[in-house]
């Protein structure tokens, strides 16, 4: 990539990451196909910054750990390149798999490549059996196959990404909002299957609490993208629920009872909700001419 026009600028949000760093950066300095490395520390109490900078990296620091994703905006809107990738600090992704994403976005002319991990990729059997969920419930969403949601390691065109960096939380799961709202606006989105390393050290992310909002996150995302794909199963459920109900009362006391009625007025309500929602979010991603 050095002698192509396209600029590379690389993003890396890192947390007492110092050893790690001090291991896989020098792979990333002999590769060399890039035109600047921004290194975010985020609230590090060890060496992160230091050995960051020695690596010729330019060094932005939180005065104290603003989150994942907060960092990640913050890096972006430094960058000067027209492609940006982003890595993890963790030693996990390789950085000689950087070409391989690099020559799927200019080959396929896509705006996004996701660094797609297998089985073998994850952290343990619980957060794989997680992913597996992720994937599919958002494959079932956005109407295409997702093959990692929440994979950390992918690379996008910076205008199209600059697009929906208010979307973005401040904390983990910013892989999971930037490639549903990438797939509502109709960018293209490909997955190249790369080989992670497992991590040394502890992992910020603690299962239970960032499971929980990797799911949230993703309902939300999901009635950005398609509401009715969400609230139509819910409204359809309340109105089977009051119909039995009123099937069973009808025919055992001759009645139709207010359990039956608050379930079907349940019912219309939640579908309408999901259709405003629909023309809601069609408005939001509609382009000026």
């Amino acid at each position: 990539m050095k002698d192509s026009q396209i600029k590379v600028s690389i993003v890396i949000p890192a947390k007492n990451e110092a050893k790690n760093l001090n291991k896989w950066l020098p792979r990333l300095a002999e590769w060399n196909g890039y035109n600047e490395l921004i290194i975010i520390d985020d609230g590090s109490d060890d060496n992160t910054a230091k050995v960051a900078k020695s690596y010729g990296a330019k060094v932005l620091r939180n005065p104290q750990s603003l989150g994942n994703g907060a960092s990640i905006k913050r890096g972006f809107r430094e960058t000067k390149g027209e492609v940006v990738v982003f890595m993890d600090a963790d030693g996990q992704h390789k950085p000689e798999d950087i070409p391989k994403l690099l020559e799927t976005l200019e080959s396929e002319s896509v705006d996004m490549v996701v660094g797609a991990r297998d089985a073998g990729g994850q952290a343990s059997k619980a957060r794989y059996l997680a992913n597996v969920f992720y994937n599919r419930f958002a494959s079932y969403v956005t109407g295409q196959e997702i093959k990692d949601l929440t994979s950390g390691f992918r690379v996008v065109k910076a205008d199209k990404f600059r697009e929906f960096i208010y979307l973005l939380p401040n904390k983990f799961s910013y892989p999971t909002t930037s490639t549903m709202a990438f797939l509502r606006a109709g960018y293209l989105v490909r997955y190249v299957s790369v080989n992670v390393l497992r991590r040394e050290g502890r992992s910020h992310i603690s299962p239970l609490r960032d499971g929980v909002r990797f799911l949230l996150i993703i309902f939300k995302i999901a009635t950005l993208f398609s509401p009715l794909k969400v609230f139509l199963p819910f409204a359809a459920l309340s109105f089977l629920l009051g119909l039995g109900r009123y099937i069973y009362t009808y025919l055992e006391m001759g009645v139709f009872t207010n359990m039956s009625a608050l379930l079907m007025v349940s019912a219309v309500q939640i579908f309408l909700i999901g259709l405003i929602s629909e023309q809601i979010t069609a408005l939001i991603y509609k382009k000026d001419n």
